[in-house]
């Protein structure tokens, strides 16, 4: 994300070397290794968790990398191999439609992963608005279709026209983003975002359980004024169980009544419920009561828990093995929060953030509410990218994000996907702030990828009906 123009000539090199003239799999393997390096680049972020504890996870860092980009590489092999299938240069005009169709598909195959979507590289632009109206899949089909156009062409001069076209249409996209600048009046509500700077190799230590966890709670009672309405705290940020929490829920509540009786607290925390166990949000208020519980239903998978267990489970190797591979259960689904005067908002836990049909819910929610643990990312691209998709998501739905991650970055984000104020990675800290207003439902709110669909499929359909009409 970012060097969007880096992006753009990167596909147009791409787009000008490959042999056209070759078939399908030729075609194939050279997508699938230019795809391997673009996600092993991307990616390699993803080594940073088995760093927590290298002397024991640390061997399988490489392998996690090169399994990762060459698997998410396979989507753009397919590209190329569709391309293969068609006559001339309508190859072209294939593949960069097949790229943007299959980044959409790679959303949801094995429950989806739609990280590094070459639209990403736009967000932070003006060019970023344009997902209010197509989501993701259209800045990745505006990425793609300037980088298309200047190769397009079989000669010199149409090429340069190609190459003009393309920039016009960059310029007059950012220009109308440019131009989207309202805001809706921030509600009145005040909420407190507590950043404890636990990093993940020192936060379930022995020794640290309730460093990090008196931190917060210094960061809660901390007077303001206007006190704050709401205070969040970030993914698992409490070293108990909900259902056994001591007198931990006594102590928040506490801490919280300091700025008045009304003061509430959301935080991170885990959970059991007849054996299974959850990752969740729940609401507290100053009588030590929780309000509101919300269960992570979309996990990582080999994070969060591992597939096939619940059938590892039935079988006869099952048993105590079975049982521990079952990690987290996931919970039912969407949920909204209704807290009153702060408005109704949808909770998203850590990397549900990513999946914009997880926003679409039957009743518009007044603001998104996003509790992470970023420290499992590392201090470079990880936590940055994550971000960068949480301002997507405001984008598109036209609703604030707030933001609080355990190591950084916590965001206010209003509805155009501006930061409003954060604090930084590594800063140990918290930010009180207005909730951002709630623009008017979308377009890409009402019809998600719909209209981005219809579009690929008359591209594709029309470049390779001439084949069809010749024969």
């Amino acid at each position: 994300m970012g060097w969007w123009p880096l992006s753009v000539l990167a596909l147009v090199g791409l787009f000008h070397v490959l042999p056209l003239s070759q078939g399908w799999r030729v075609l194939a393997g050279r997508m699938w290794l230019a795809g391997t390096g673009y996600f092993g680049a991307a990616l390699f972020w993803i080594v940073e968790p088995f760093f927590i504890e290298p002397e024991i996870h640390g061997w399988m860092a490489p392998f996690a990398l090169v399994l990762m980009a060459g698997g998410m590489a396979l989507f753009w092999a397919g590209a190329g191999a569709l391309a293969g299938l068609a006559q001339g240069r309508a190859r072209l005009l294939v593949l960069a439609a097949a790229l943007v169709a299959l980044e959409l598909v790679r959303g949801w195959v094995f429950t989806g992963f739609p990280w590094a979507m070459l639209g990403h590289g736009l967000i932070g632009t003006p060019m970023m608005q344009l997902a209010a109206i197509t989501g993701a899949g259209g800045l990745s089909l505006l990425t793609v279709g300037a980088a298309l156009l200047p190769v397009l062409g079989a000669g010199r001069t149409a090429r340069g026209i190609g190459a003009l076209v393309a920039v016009a249409m960059l310029a007059l996209v950012w220009v109308w983003g440019a131009g989207q600048t309202a805001l809706p009046p921030d509600r009145y509500s005040v909420i407190r975002l507590a950043q404890p700077n636990a990093p993940q190799e020192e936060k379930w230590l022995h020794e640290n359980i309730y460093l990090f966890f008196n931190r917060l709670l210094d960061q809660t009672a901390y007077p303001a004024d206007p006190a704050p309405d709401l205070v969040l705290w970030p993914e698992t940020s409490v070293p108990f169980l909900l259902e056994y929490p001591g007198d931990a829920l006594e102590m928040m509540a506490d801490a919280a009544a300091l700025h008045g009786p009304e003061t509430r607290i959301g935080f991170g925390v885990q959970r059991v419920e007849e054996g299974r166990y959850f990752n969740s949000l729940a609401v507290l208020t100053t009588d030590a009561e929780i309000t509101h519980i919300y269960d992570k239903h979309h996990l990582v998978p080999f994070g969060e828990y591992i597939p096939f267990s619940e059938w590892l489970m039935g079988t006869p190797i099952g048993g105590l093995a079975g049982q521990a591979l079952l990690g987290y259960s996931p919970g039912p689904g969407p949920l909204l929060l209704d807290l009153g005067p702060l408005g109704v908002a949808l909770p998203l836990i850590c990397y549900e953030s990513i999946f914009p049909r997880h926003l679409r819910t039957e009743t518009r929610p007044d603001w998104i509410l996003q509790v992470t643990n970023d420290a499992w990312f590392g201090e470079l691209t990880g936590p940055f990218q994550h971000l960068a998709q949480a301002r997507l998501r405001a984008v598109e739905q036209g609703l604030p994000v707030l933001r609080v991650a355990n190591t950084g970055v916590s965001a206010f984000i209003d509805a155009r996907g501006g930061i409003a104020a954060e604090l930084r990675l590594g800063v140990t800290g918290f930010i009180d702030g207005p909730l951002p207003g709630a623009l008017p439902a979308t377009i890409y709110s009402r019809h998600g990828d719909g209209p981005v669909w219809l579009v690929l499929v008359l591209l594709l359909g029309g470049a390779f009906a001439g084949r069809f009409i010749r024969r």
